[in-house]
Protein backbone atom coordinates (compact mmCIF):
# COMPACT_ATOMS: atom_id res chain seq x y z
CA UNK A 1 0.00 0.00 0.00
CA UNK A 2 1.20 3.65 -1.18
CA UNK A 3 0.60 6.31 1.04
CA UNK A 4 -1.58 7.98 -2.00
CA UNK A 5 -3.41 4.37 -1.36
CA UNK A 6 -3.90 5.33 2.59
CA UNK A 7 -4.59 8.62 1.91
CA UNK A 8 -8.09 7.90 0.08
CA UNK A 9 -8.85 4.69 2.27
CA UNK A 10 -11.73 5.37 4.37
CA UNK A 11 -10.60 3.01 6.77
CA UNK A 12 -7.31 5.04 7.56
CA UNK A 13 -6.25 8.05 6.74
CA UNK A 14 -9.19 9.12 4.09
CA UNK A 15 -11.69 10.94 6.83
CA UNK A 16 -8.99 13.28 8.35
CA UNK A 17 -7.64 14.50 4.63
CA UNK A 18 -10.95 15.62 2.80
CA UNK A 19 -11.87 18.40 0.19
CA UNK A 20 -9.37 19.79 -2.32
CA UNK A 21 -6.98 21.92 -0.26
CA UNK A 22 -4.77 18.65 -0.21
CA UNK A 23 -4.16 17.96 -3.78
CA UNK A 24 -0.54 20.33 -3.55
CA UNK A 25 0.00 18.02 -0.46
CA UNK A 26 -0.83 14.83 -2.55
CA UNK A 27 1.27 15.77 -5.34
CA UNK A 28 4.22 16.61 -2.77
CA UNK A 29 3.66 13.50 -1.80
CA UNK A 30 3.95 11.40 -5.06
CA UNK A 31 7.27 13.19 -5.29
CA UNK A 32 8.42 12.56 -2.23
CA UNK A 33 7.81 8.70 -2.42
CA UNK A 34 8.82 8.16 -6.28
CA UNK A 35 5.00 7.64 -7.28
CA UNK A 36 3.35 8.62 -10.39
CA UNK A 37 2.00 12.42 -10.50
CA UNK A 38 -1.58 12.90 -9.82
CA UNK A 39 -3.08 14.65 -13.08
CA UNK A 40 -2.31 17.88 -13.75
CA UNK A 41 0.44 18.10 -11.13
CA UNK A 42 4.11 18.49 -13.32
CA UNK A 43 4.04 22.03 -13.18
CA UNK A 44 3.24 22.34 -9.52
CA UNK A 45 6.42 19.76 -8.88
CA UNK A 46 8.48 21.87 -11.54
CA UNK A 47 7.72 25.16 -9.55
CA UNK A 48 8.16 23.61 -6.36
CA UNK A 49 11.34 21.67 -6.76
CA UNK A 50 12.98 23.86 -9.48
CA UNK A 51 13.53 20.59 -11.48
CA UNK A 52 11.72 18.49 -13.99
CA UNK A 53 8.98 16.67 -12.30
CA UNK A 54 9.68 13.50 -14.88
CA UNK A 55 13.52 13.77 -12.80
CA UNK A 56 12.08 11.98 -10.03
CA UNK A 57 11.51 8.57 -9.92
CA UNK A 58 12.31 6.83 -6.71
CA UNK A 59 11.78 7.92 -3.07
CA UNK A 60 13.67 10.24 -1.75
CA UNK A 61 16.18 9.42 0.92
CA UNK A 62 15.62 13.20 2.88
CA UNK A 63 12.87 15.66 2.07
CA UNK A 64 13.03 19.29 3.10
CA UNK A 65 9.89 21.26 2.87
CA UNK A 66 10.06 25.36 3.34
CA UNK A 67 6.23 26.22 3.09
CA UNK A 68 4.49 29.10 4.77
CA UNK A 69 3.00 29.11 7.78
CA UNK A 70 -0.85 27.87 7.89
CA UNK A 71 0.10 25.82 4.80
CA UNK A 72 -0.65 22.02 6.51
CA UNK A 73 3.41 21.06 7.02
CA UNK A 74 2.31 19.52 10.36
CA UNK A 75 -0.56 17.47 9.77
CA UNK A 76 1.66 16.21 6.43
CA UNK A 77 4.65 15.33 8.49
CA UNK A 78 2.51 13.14 10.90
CA UNK A 79 1.02 11.64 8.20
CA UNK A 80 4.36 10.64 7.19
CA UNK A 81 5.56 9.94 10.66
CA UNK A 82 2.23 7.25 11.09
CA UNK A 83 2.34 6.07 7.76
CA UNK A 84 6.45 5.07 8.41
CA UNK A 85 5.75 3.81 12.10
CA UNK A 86 2.71 1.98 11.41
CA UNK A 87 2.43 0.74 7.98
CA UNK A 88 5.75 -0.79 7.15
CA UNK A 89 7.17 -4.39 8.90
CA UNK A 90 10.31 -3.54 10.40
CA UNK A 91 10.42 -6.95 11.71
CA UNK A 92 13.55 -7.82 9.30
CA UNK A 93 15.98 -5.19 10.38
CA UNK A 94 15.15 -5.13 14.13
CA UNK A 95 17.34 -7.49 16.39
CA UNK A 96 15.59 -9.20 18.81
CA UNK A 97 14.41 -6.71 22.02
CA UNK A 98 15.34 -3.95 19.11
CA UNK A 99 12.35 -1.03 19.10
CA UNK A 100 12.74 1.21 15.53
CA UNK A 101 11.87 4.88 16.61
CA UNK A 102 10.28 7.68 14.49
CA UNK A 103 11.69 11.18 16.99
CA UNK A 104 9.42 13.92 16.22
CA UNK A 105 12.18 16.76 16.89
CA UNK A 106 11.19 20.07 17.92
CA UNK A 107 13.14 23.41 19.76
CA UNK A 108 10.97 22.38 22.51
CA UNK A 109 8.44 20.03 24.36
CA UNK A 110 5.54 21.59 24.11
CA UNK A 111 6.21 22.50 20.01
CA UNK A 112 6.87 18.38 20.01
CA UNK A 113 3.64 17.75 21.37
CA UNK A 114 1.18 19.75 18.94
CA UNK A 115 2.65 16.95 16.09
CA UNK A 116 2.19 14.74 18.63
CA UNK A 117 -1.41 15.22 18.63
CA UNK A 118 -1.72 15.00 15.16
CA UNK A 119 -0.09 12.02 15.30
CA UNK A 120 -2.46 10.54 18.02
CA UNK A 121 -6.05 11.73 16.01
CA UNK A 122 -4.70 9.79 13.00
CA UNK A 123 -4.07 6.62 15.22
CA UNK A 124 -6.97 6.87 17.27
CA UNK A 125 -9.14 7.75 14.14
CA UNK A 126 -8.23 5.11 12.85
CA UNK A 127 -10.11 1.92 14.63
CA UNK A 128 -7.06 -0.66 13.35
CA UNK A 129 -4.19 1.33 14.05
CA UNK A 130 -5.70 2.19 17.17
CA UNK A 131 -5.80 -1.57 17.98
CA UNK A 132 -2.00 -1.91 17.14
CA UNK A 133 -1.70 0.57 20.28
CA UNK A 134 0.88 -1.43 22.94
CA UNK A 135 1.58 1.44 25.52
CA UNK A 136 0.95 5.40 25.45
CA UNK A 137 2.05 8.58 27.09
CA UNK A 138 2.05 11.65 26.46
CA UNK A 139 5.37 11.75 24.85
CA UNK A 140 5.41 8.55 22.83
CA UNK A 141 3.23 5.68 21.61
CA UNK A 142 4.62 1.51 21.07
CA UNK A 143 3.04 -0.12 18.32
CA UNK A 144 3.12 -3.95 17.73
CA UNK A 145 5.29 -3.62 15.12
CA UNK A 146 7.76 -3.07 17.33
CA UNK A 147 8.22 0.47 16.01
CA UNK A 148 7.39 3.50 18.43
CA UNK A 149 6.89 7.19 17.89
CA UNK A 150 8.11 9.82 20.17
CA UNK A 151 8.87 13.05 21.17
CA UNK A 152 12.23 14.55 21.24
CA UNK A 153 13.85 17.86 22.13
CA UNK A 154 16.54 19.58 19.68
CA UNK A 155 19.44 17.61 20.93
CA UNK A 156 21.84 15.65 19.34
CA UNK A 157 22.78 13.60 22.65
CA UNK A 158 19.03 12.70 23.21
CA UNK A 159 19.07 10.33 19.70
CA UNK A 160 22.46 8.14 20.29
CA UNK A 161 21.83 4.86 20.55
CA UNK A 162 18.38 4.70 18.71
CA UNK A 163 17.70 2.37 15.52
CA UNK A 164 15.35 5.03 13.62
CA UNK A 165 13.49 4.58 11.11
CA UNK A 166 12.47 7.96 9.83
CA UNK A 167 12.50 11.66 11.70
CA UNK A 168 10.45 14.45 11.59
CA UNK A 169 12.42 17.80 12.12
CA UNK A 170 9.79 20.49 13.54
CA UNK A 171 10.08 23.73 12.07
CA UNK A 172 14.19 23.51 11.81
CA UNK A 173 15.21 26.58 10.78
CA UNK A 174 14.22 28.09 14.42
CA UNK A 175 16.06 25.93 16.38
CA UNK A 176 18.13 27.22 19.11
CA UNK A 177 20.63 26.28 22.15
CA UNK A 178 22.02 27.84 25.10
CA UNK A 179 25.08 25.08 24.27
CA UNK A 180 25.68 24.99 20.68
CA UNK A 181 26.00 27.58 17.89
CA UNK A 182 24.55 24.99 15.57
CA UNK A 183 22.31 22.67 17.18
CA UNK A 184 20.24 21.41 13.69
CA UNK A 185 23.33 20.51 12.12
CA UNK A 186 24.44 18.04 15.14
CA UNK A 187 20.99 16.84 15.28
CA UNK A 188 20.85 16.07 11.67
CA UNK A 189 24.61 14.56 11.90
CA UNK A 190 23.21 12.33 14.85
CA UNK A 191 20.62 11.32 12.84
CA UNK A 192 22.00 9.75 9.95
CA UNK A 193 24.44 7.42 11.15
CA UNK A 194 21.28 5.99 13.70
CA UNK A 195 18.88 5.80 9.90
CA UNK A 196 21.75 4.10 7.98
CA UNK A 197 21.39 0.51 8.33
CA UNK A 198 17.58 0.95 7.72
CA UNK A 199 16.59 0.59 4.15
CA UNK A 200 14.02 3.03 3.27
CA UNK A 201 14.03 5.10 6.65
CA UNK A 202 13.62 8.88 5.92
CA UNK A 203 14.36 12.18 7.40
CA UNK A 204 11.14 14.61 6.62
CA UNK A 205 12.53 18.39 7.90
CA UNK A 206 10.05 20.85 7.64
CA UNK A 207 9.59 24.43 8.51
CA UNK A 208 8.66 28.47 7.51
CA UNK A 209 11.92 29.72 6.86
CA UNK A 210 14.10 32.15 8.56
CA UNK A 211 17.65 33.75 7.92
CA UNK A 212 19.74 32.61 5.37
CA UNK A 213 21.66 30.41 7.71
CA UNK A 214 21.38 27.17 9.30
CA UNK A 215 20.95 23.48 7.82
CA UNK A 216 17.54 24.58 6.48
CA UNK A 217 19.64 27.19 4.51
CA UNK A 218 22.57 24.59 3.34
CA UNK A 219 20.23 21.95 2.29
CA UNK A 220 18.69 24.46 0.12
CA UNK A 221 21.21 26.25 -1.81
CA UNK A 222 22.94 23.32 -2.20
CA UNK A 223 20.06 20.94 -3.47
CA UNK A 224 16.92 22.88 -4.23
CA UNK A 225 16.39 22.40 -8.26
CA UNK A 226 19.15 19.43 -8.47
CA UNK A 227 18.65 15.47 -9.06
CA UNK A 228 19.25 13.59 -6.52
CA UNK A 229 18.01 11.54 -3.45
CA UNK A 230 17.56 15.20 -1.39
CA UNK A 231 14.12 16.47 -2.31
CA UNK A 232 13.60 20.12 -0.94
CA UNK A 233 10.37 21.53 -1.75
CA UNK A 234 9.48 25.37 -1.34
CA UNK A 235 5.95 26.65 -2.03
CA UNK A 236 4.11 29.89 -0.58
CA UNK A 237 1.14 29.19 2.29
CA UNK A 238 -1.81 29.44 -0.46
CA UNK A 239 0.14 27.02 -2.65
CA UNK A 240 0.12 24.47 -0.53
CA UNK A 241 -3.34 25.73 1.61
CA UNK A 242 -5.81 27.46 -0.58
CA UNK A 243 -8.17 27.97 2.25
CA UNK A 244 -5.43 30.45 3.92
CA UNK A 245 -7.69 34.26 3.24
CA UNK A 246 -5.44 35.96 1.15
CA UNK A 247 -6.64 38.99 3.47
CA UNK A 248 -4.50 37.67 6.26
CA UNK A 249 -1.57 37.42 4.67
CA UNK A 250 -1.75 41.36 2.85
CA UNK A 251 -2.22 42.84 6.21
CA UNK A 252 0.43 40.79 7.45
CA UNK A 253 2.51 42.05 4.51
CA UNK A 254 1.00 45.65 5.53
CA UNK A 255 2.17 45.52 8.90
CA UNK A 256 6.27 43.74 8.06
CA UNK A 257 6.44 42.95 4.89
CA UNK A 258 10.12 40.94 5.80
CA UNK A 259 8.66 39.22 8.15
CA UNK A 260 5.63 38.25 5.69
CA UNK A 261 7.40 37.11 2.95
CA UNK A 262 8.92 34.77 4.81
CA UNK A 263 6.20 33.63 7.02
CA UNK A 264 3.54 33.37 4.15
CA UNK A 265 5.61 33.54 1.23
CA UNK A 266 7.76 31.19 2.08
CA UNK A 267 11.24 33.47 1.02
CA UNK A 268 14.56 33.21 3.08
CA UNK A 269 14.78 36.70 4.73
CA UNK A 270 17.29 39.27 3.36
CA UNK A 271 16.92 41.42 6.33
CA UNK A 272 18.31 39.14 8.49
CA UNK A 273 22.21 38.93 9.30
CA UNK A 274 24.59 36.85 11.42
CA UNK A 275 26.27 39.16 14.14
CA UNK A 276 29.45 37.63 14.24
CA UNK A 277 31.28 34.94 12.71
CA UNK A 278 32.27 31.54 14.10
CA UNK A 279 35.81 32.17 13.35
CA UNK A 280 35.74 35.39 15.06
CA UNK A 281 34.63 33.94 18.50
CA UNK A 282 36.70 30.75 17.98
CA UNK A 283 39.65 33.15 17.45
CA UNK A 284 38.47 35.12 20.81
CA UNK A 285 38.21 32.19 23.06
CA UNK A 286 41.40 31.26 24.98
CA UNK A 287 40.50 27.32 25.42
CA UNK A 288 40.52 25.86 28.75
CA UNK A 289 39.62 29.20 30.77
CA UNK A 290 36.60 29.14 32.64
CA UNK A 291 37.62 32.41 34.75
CA UNK A 292 40.45 34.53 36.45
CA UNK A 293 40.96 35.52 39.33
CA UNK A 294 41.31 39.34 40.85
CA UNK A 295 44.58 40.90 40.59
CA UNK A 296 45.97 43.64 42.42
CA UNK A 297 46.95 46.60 40.61
CA UNK A 298 43.69 46.04 37.47
CA UNK A 299 40.88 48.20 37.31
CA UNK A 300 38.28 45.97 36.85
CA UNK A 301 34.32 46.39 34.81
CA UNK A 302 31.04 44.55 36.17
CA UNK A 303 28.08 44.43 34.01
CA UNK A 304 24.52 42.61 35.30
CA UNK A 305 21.18 41.90 32.84
CA UNK A 306 19.03 41.88 35.83
CA UNK A 307 15.74 39.68 35.62
CA UNK A 308 12.74 39.31 37.87
CA UNK A 309 13.45 35.36 38.65
CA UNK A 310 10.29 33.54 36.85
CA UNK A 311 11.79 33.58 33.06
CA UNK A 312 14.97 34.86 32.22
CA UNK A 313 18.54 34.43 33.75
CA UNK A 314 20.09 36.74 35.65
CA UNK A 315 23.65 37.39 34.41
CA UNK A 316 26.94 38.49 35.19
CA UNK A 317 29.76 39.43 33.71
CA UNK A 318 33.33 41.01 34.74
CA UNK A 319 36.45 42.36 32.82
CA UNK A 320 39.04 44.87 32.63
CA UNK A 321 41.33 45.84 30.13
CA UNK A 322 45.35 45.18 29.61
CA UNK A 323 48.08 47.28 28.99
CA UNK A 324 48.71 46.10 25.48
CA UNK A 325 44.96 47.29 24.55
CA UNK A 326 43.41 43.55 24.96
CA UNK A 327 40.09 43.74 26.77
CA UNK A 328 39.63 40.27 28.87
CA UNK A 329 36.76 39.27 30.23
CA UNK A 330 37.41 37.92 33.51
CA UNK A 331 34.38 36.05 34.72
CA UNK A 332 30.59 35.42 34.37
CA UNK A 333 27.30 34.02 36.27
CA UNK A 334 24.21 32.84 35.28
CA UNK A 335 21.26 32.23 37.70
CA UNK A 336 18.91 30.38 35.73
CA UNK A 337 14.99 31.10 37.14
CA UNK A 338 13.33 30.31 39.46
CA UNK A 339 15.66 32.15 42.18
CA UNK A 340 15.16 34.77 44.22
CA UNK A 341 16.51 38.30 43.24
CA UNK A 342 17.72 39.61 46.02
CA UNK A 343 19.29 36.63 46.74
CA UNK A 344 21.37 36.91 43.23
CA UNK A 345 22.03 40.67 43.76
CA UNK A 346 23.51 39.74 47.47
CA UNK A 347 25.70 37.06 45.42
CA UNK A 348 26.54 39.21 42.70
CA UNK A 349 27.66 42.22 44.70
CA UNK A 350 29.80 39.80 46.53
CA UNK A 351 31.70 38.95 43.63
CA UNK A 352 32.26 42.39 42.35
CA UNK A 353 33.51 43.58 45.52
CA UNK A 354 36.24 40.80 45.07
CA UNK A 355 37.56 42.49 42.29
CA UNK A 356 36.76 46.08 43.44
CA UNK A 357 33.92 46.54 41.65
CA UNK A 358 31.70 49.22 44.21
CA UNK A 359 29.59 50.28 41.12
CA UNK A 360 28.03 47.71 38.69
CA UNK A 361 25.99 48.98 35.03
CA UNK A 362 22.96 47.28 34.10
CA UNK A 363 20.21 47.13 31.79
CA UNK A 364 18.57 50.81 31.99
CA UNK A 365 15.18 49.08 31.73
CA UNK A 366 15.52 47.04 34.34
CA UNK A 367 13.42 49.83 37.11
CA UNK A 368 14.52 50.61 40.10
CA UNK A 369 14.69 46.91 42.26
CA UNK A 370 18.57 46.59 41.30
CA UNK A 371 19.92 49.67 42.58
CA UNK A 372 17.89 48.97 45.70
CA UNK A 373 19.42 46.00 46.04
CA UNK A 374 23.11 46.34 44.91
CA UNK A 375 22.74 49.34 47.23
CA UNK A 376 22.16 47.55 50.53
CA UNK A 377 25.48 45.48 49.41
CA UNK A 378 27.46 48.43 48.92
CA UNK A 379 27.80 48.23 45.13
CA UNK A 380 26.17 51.10 43.11
CA UNK A 381 23.89 49.88 40.46
CA UNK A 382 23.86 52.37 37.20
CA UNK A 383 21.30 52.26 34.37
CA UNK A 384 23.85 51.64 31.42
CA UNK A 385 23.94 54.65 28.51
CA UNK A 386 23.66 52.16 25.93
CA UNK A 387 21.17 50.25 24.82
CA UNK A 388 21.68 46.13 24.54
CA UNK A 389 21.53 46.60 20.82
CA UNK A 390 24.57 49.45 21.06
CA UNK A 391 26.35 47.65 23.28
CA UNK A 392 26.49 44.84 21.00
CA UNK A 393 27.22 47.51 17.97
CA UNK A 394 30.08 48.11 20.23
CA UNK A 395 31.42 45.14 21.17
CA UNK A 396 31.60 44.25 17.38
CA UNK A 397 34.78 45.82 16.23
CA UNK A 398 36.22 44.58 19.82
CA UNK A 399 35.91 41.13 18.47
CA UNK A 400 37.17 41.53 14.65
CA UNK A 401 39.97 43.74 15.42
CA UNK A 402 41.46 40.64 18.14
CA UNK A 403 41.24 42.97 20.89
CA UNK A 404 39.24 41.08 23.09
CA UNK A 405 39.63 37.41 25.30
CA UNK A 406 36.94 35.55 25.79
CA UNK A 407 35.88 32.83 29.01
CA UNK A 408 35.99 29.00 27.24
CA UNK A 409 32.10 29.13 28.38
CA UNK A 410 30.08 27.33 25.66
CA UNK A 411 26.65 29.50 26.38
CA UNK A 412 28.72 32.48 26.07
CA UNK A 413 29.65 31.44 22.56
CA UNK A 414 26.50 29.88 21.75
CA UNK A 415 24.64 33.05 22.65
CA UNK A 416 27.39 35.29 21.00
CA UNK A 417 26.81 33.21 17.90
CA UNK A 418 22.77 33.39 17.81
CA UNK A 419 22.57 36.93 17.82
CA UNK A 420 21.35 38.72 14.56
CA UNK A 421 21.51 41.76 12.84
CA UNK A 422 18.00 43.05 11.40
CA UNK A 423 17.37 46.53 9.39
CA UNK A 424 13.78 47.85 9.54
CA UNK A 425 11.92 49.18 7.18
CA UNK A 426 13.86 52.61 7.59
CA UNK A 427 16.85 51.07 7.35
CA UNK A 428 18.04 51.01 10.74
CA UNK A 429 19.55 47.95 12.26
CA UNK A 430 19.08 46.32 15.60
CA UNK A 431 20.93 43.60 17.21
CA UNK A 432 19.33 40.90 19.02
CA UNK A 433 18.93 37.14 20.10
CA UNK A 434 16.89 34.91 17.43
CA UNK A 435 13.46 34.07 17.62
CA UNK A 436 13.31 31.32 20.59
CA UNK A 437 17.03 32.03 21.88
CA UNK A 438 18.50 33.82 24.97
CA UNK A 439 21.26 36.44 24.96
CA UNK A 440 21.25 36.92 29.24
CA UNK A 441 24.87 35.65 29.37
CA UNK A 442 26.30 37.76 25.98
CA UNK A 443 24.66 40.89 26.79
CA UNK A 444 26.39 40.78 30.65
CA UNK A 445 29.64 40.04 28.69
CA UNK A 446 29.34 42.47 25.72
CA UNK A 447 28.42 45.53 28.46
CA UNK A 448 31.59 44.29 30.90
CA UNK A 449 33.60 44.32 27.52
CA UNK A 450 32.80 47.64 26.37
CA UNK A 451 33.13 49.39 29.38
CA UNK A 452 36.28 47.84 30.24
CA UNK A 453 37.43 48.65 26.41
CA UNK A 454 37.45 52.58 27.87
CA UNK A 455 40.93 54.12 27.18
CA UNK A 456 43.05 53.91 30.06
CA UNK A 457 44.88 58.00 30.83
CA UNK A 458 42.87 60.53 28.54
CA UNK A 459 40.03 60.57 26.18
CA UNK A 460 37.22 60.50 28.86
CA UNK A 461 35.80 63.26 30.05
CA UNK A 462 33.43 62.87 33.08
CA UNK A 463 31.24 66.40 33.02
CA UNK A 464 28.91 67.38 35.54
CA UNK A 465 25.92 68.50 35.03
CA UNK A 466 26.63 71.70 37.28
CA UNK A 467 29.56 72.57 34.69
CA UNK A 468 29.03 74.77 31.98
CA UNK A 469 28.66 73.92 28.00
CA UNK A 470 31.75 76.42 27.47
CA UNK A 471 33.42 74.17 29.92
CA UNK A 472 32.49 70.81 28.01
CA UNK A 473 33.70 72.25 24.67
CA UNK A 474 37.28 73.64 26.18
CA UNK A 475 37.89 69.95 27.67
CA UNK A 476 36.93 68.16 24.48
CA UNK A 477 38.92 70.65 22.60
CA UNK A 478 41.93 69.84 25.17
CA UNK A 479 41.95 66.27 24.55
CA UNK A 480 40.98 66.15 21.26
CA UNK A 481 38.59 63.22 20.24
CA UNK A 482 37.61 61.42 23.23
CA UNK A 483 35.86 57.73 23.08
CA UNK A 484 33.83 58.78 25.95
CA UNK A 485 31.45 61.67 26.67
CA UNK A 486 29.09 61.53 29.77
CA UNK A 487 27.06 63.45 32.01
CA UNK A 488 27.19 62.64 35.73
CA UNK A 489 25.87 64.20 38.93
CA UNK A 490 28.44 66.25 41.18
CA UNK A 491 28.06 63.49 44.11
CA UNK A 492 29.06 60.41 41.38
CA UNK A 493 31.67 62.25 40.00
CA UNK A 494 33.64 62.55 43.61
CA UNK A 495 33.12 59.03 44.02
CA UNK A 496 34.48 57.79 40.58
CA UNK A 497 37.74 60.12 41.14
CA UNK A 498 38.89 58.32 44.44
CA UNK A 499 37.56 54.83 42.98
CA UNK A 500 39.15 55.46 39.20
CA UNK A 501 41.80 58.66 39.19
CA UNK A 502 43.43 57.93 35.83
CA UNK A 503 39.84 59.48 34.41
CA UNK A 504 40.99 62.38 35.62
CA UNK A 505 44.35 62.61 33.86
Amino acid sequence: MTILDALDDPQLFGPAFTGGNWTAWRAFLATLYGLPLPPGAAGLVNGCTGRPAASRRTPAREAWVVVGRRGGKSRIAALVAVFTAALHDWGSILAPGERGTVPLIAADRRQARTLMRYVQGLIHGCPMLARMVERETADSIDLTNRCTIEIHTASWRGLRGYTVCGAVLDEVAFWRSDESANPDREIVNALRPAMATVPGALLLAISSPYARRGILWDTYKRHYGKAGDVLVWQAPTRVMNPSVPQSLIDAAMDEDEAAAVAEYGAEFRRDVESFVSREVVDAATVPGRRELPPVAGVTYEGFVDPSGGSADSFSLAIAHQEQDGAVVLDAVREVRPPFSPETVCKDFAGMLKAYRCTRVAGDRYAGEWPREQFQKHGVTYEPSERTKSELYGAVLPLLNSGRVRLLDVPRLSAQLLGLERRTSRGGRDSIDHGPHGRDDVSNAAAGALVAAAMPMGTGIILASRLSSEPVRRLGLSLLGEPRVVADYSTEHLAARSRSRPWDWD
